[in-house]
């Protein structure tokens, strides 16, 4: 790959996508968009380059873009954003929503086990009964999506995260595959959507989850996204991120919560009282699953 075409490329990837890709990155490039280049029956990259400057903005640009980007996603990752959903967002929501009803962001779903590890922890959670939660799931990535709607899981992905009590209660086997339930997969609905353009058409949101996904983005892009996002939600809203994200240097339209590492909200006060406080929430908060290895007593025949 000559500068040139990396130069090309690199460009056409951040701008659909907001990916930053550094000069050692040529062999990223082409490991993942040579395929691309021999589906479309090309040569090989300068073929595909070629293609593309004729076409900027056609199928197969979306396709090296999609190619880029990262995907990889497991139920309940790192564990911590999702304890702080349960011990000090939930219950706030819950005490502050007289309506009932909550709207959740997951802004870079994936394949869905985000979305879905919180479809599980609301359902289990005795006070949200009764409750209209709406969780929507976005991505970049139109092949991702279709199979977060599916909910079908390997076996593998099942065993990574996700404690084998909600394996049991929540996934049925279908021959060598995991399908989650369809009460949880009817909770969720999911849109493909570029964090890049506008995003006022999704609407308003109580919660967004936008976790490993701004580390890929330069500054301005970041606080770009990030004040968007505060648009999106009202005065008690919060966001949670990455454990290598933060909002600090990049905007105050969010604030950290003492206490709560990874969750940022615009009055950050009104969650500090629960922040690092596990107890003052157990009457919202669903019981937490031990969580034992998946691979003790299960086959992919079980």
């Amino acid at each position: 790959m000559t500068p040139e075409e990396f130069e090309f490329l690199s460009d056409l990837v951040r701008k659909r996508s907001g990916l930053v890709l550094s000069s050692d990155k040529t062999y990223l490039l082409e490991s993942r968009l040579t395929p691309i280049a021999r589906k479309a029956e090309l040569g090989g990259i300068p073929e595909l380059v070629t293609a593309l400057r004729a076409d900027v903005n056609g199928s197969l640009a979306s396709d090296v873009t999609e190619a880029m980007t990262t995907n990889e996603s497991f139920f309940f990752r790192d564990k911590t954003p999702f304890d702080l959903f349960s011990n000090t967002v939930l219950p706030h929501m819950l005490a502050n929503r007289p309506q009932r009803k909550v709207r959740l962001w997951s802004a870079a779903a994936s394949t869905g086990q985000e979305i879905y590890s919180l479809a599980m922890l609301i359902d289990d959670c005795a006070a949200a009964k009764g409750w209209a939660f709406d969780l929507l799931g976005t991505d970049l990535s139109r092949e991702v999506l279709e199979r977060a709607r599916q909910g079908m899981y390997t076996q593998f992905e099942v065993q990574r995260g996700l404690p084998i009590q909600l394996l049991m209660k929540y996934f049925k086997q279908v021959g060598e595959s995991w399908q989650i339930d369809a009460k949880i997969r009817g909770m969720a609905t999911f849109k493909e959507n570029n964090l890049l353009e506008p995003l006022t058409a999704l609407g308003k949101f109580d919660i967004i989850f936008c976790r490993n996904v701004l580390i890929y983005f330069d500054q301005p892009t970041k606080k770009m996204v990030l004040e968007r996002m505060a648009d999106m939600l009202p005065e008690d809203g919060c966001v949670l991120l990455g454990a290598a994200e933060t909002v600090v240097g990049i905007t105050d339209a969010f604030k950290p919560v003492p206490g709560a590492r990874g969750l940022y909200a615009r009055n950050p006060e009104v969650y500090a009282a629960n922040a690092g406080s596990p107890a003052s929430a157990a009457s919202a908060r669903p019981a937490a699953p031990a969580r034992q290895p998946l691979s003790a007593g299960l086959s992919k025949t079980a």
